[in-house]
């Protein structure tokens, strides 16, 4: 399942929208904490940008794999002190 999540992602196949539930389990945060960097437009960490999402309704949200794992790649990091992503 995960191979076929990565090629969506990767614009091979269809694209992929998740559910809040889906993408907080992807990416490892709990939901909450996307409620917060929906409402923000922050994640927290020295005001950086938060998930882009997609609203799907009055109520509902969604996140499009690819920026999950765009998002991801920029969280990447050398070291525990170092505070910008590695290059």
């Amino acid at each position: 399942m995960k191979q076929r999540q990565r090629e969506a992602a990767r614009g091979v196949g269809p694209r992929r929208i998740l559910r809040q539930r889906e993408a907080a389990q992807y990416i490892g945060l709990a939901e909450s904490t996307l409620e917060k960097m929906r409402v923000t437009g922050k994640n927290g960490r020295a005001g950086k940008a938060g998930q882009p999402f997609v609203r799907l309704g009055a109520s509902a949200v969604g996140y499009d794999l690819r920026d999950l794992d765009d998002w991801i790649d920029r969280q990447k990091r050398s070291s525990t002190s170092e505070s910008r992503p590695a290059r």
